[in-house]
């Protein structure tokens, strides 16, 4: 099954003066030009309780989680009494649905909560499917090596410069990949960081230590188990290019993932 909504969804929390005039005048919810600035978010802050006629009728995934509650309770207190009622509460929901899609269970509050402005404009596809694509993991262009087939992920493609924060397009990259993990539970996998040798040695370990983890919390994301990964940073030891040219040094920044045990030539 593959679940889709709206990243503009939550940047962009809009509702027609229509079907939910209240909504439009909720008098906590942070406004800019008609958006909704959820970069503030709003479970960073304590804690918010729930009162009022409308909290039972409110989905199990808004009132008894606190992140729930925390949606709730900027963005739909319309009349700012700090109680939700019955209107409210449908305003609520409506809203949610809308967002999350058929699998409310599903939703991926931790994803948001990481890059809240992430969601203004485009798609995400939160993905269940067990179905892996051979072609595009052909594309990949693993290599055979002692420990299983490798891929090799350049910097450029993944992060800004000396920076652990993926690129927006580097979920995309890796999701072939996080369709065949899900396909193929029993396959376990390495992900090792390196640096090119600018800068010192802790910098430099630290930034591949936190490079590969964060490859890993991507798949994490798509739902491949993160108990199947080891993750190592290796900083700018074994280097694969001269560290003397830009050339090179662009070659050794890089990410290995290896799916441990398997053949390259099975792709």
């Amino acid at each position: 099954m593959t679940r889709t909504f709206t990243r503009a969804a939550f940047g962009v929390l809009m509702i027609a003066a229509t079907t939910a005039p209240a909504f439009a005048q909720a008098g906590q919810g942070a406004r800019d030009g008609g958006r909704y600035d959820m970069s503030r978010a709003p479970w960073s802050r304590p804690g918010y309780r729930l009162e009022g006629a409308g909290v039972p009728i409110l989905f199990p995934e808004l009132r008894n989680t606190p992140r729930g509650r925390a949606f709730v309770m900027p963005n739909f207190d319309a009349n700012g009494d700090g109680r939700i009622n019955r209107r409210e509460a449908d305003d609520a929901n409506r809203e949610f649905a809308r967002i999350a899609g058929p699998r409310r269970d599903r939703f991926d509050w931790d994803a948001y909560g990481r890059d809240p402005r992430g969601y203004r404009g485009g798609t995400t596809v939160v993905e269940t499917t067990t179905t892996w694509d051979r072609g595009a993991m052909r594309n990949y262009g693993f290599r055979q090596t002692p420990r299983g087939a490798t891929l090799t992920l350049q910097e450029d493609v993944l992060f800004r410069t000396d920076s652990a924060e993926l690129r927006p397009g580097a979920i995309e990259k890796l999701r072939p990949l996080a369709r065949y993990l899900r396909g193929n539970p029993g396959v376990r996998v390495a992900i090792d960081g390196f640096t090119d040798s600018r800068g010192t040695d802790a910098h430099n370990q630290d930034l591949s230590e936190r490079r590969a983890a964060s490859v890993r919390q991507a798949f994490d994301d798509m739902d491949v188990v993160r108990a199947r990964f080891s993750v190592v940073g290796h900083g700018e030891r074994q280097p694969v290019a001269t560290n003397t040219t830009a050339a090179g040094m662009r070659l050794n920044r890089r990410v290995e993932v290896t799916l441990l045990g398997q053949r390259a030539d099975r792709f």
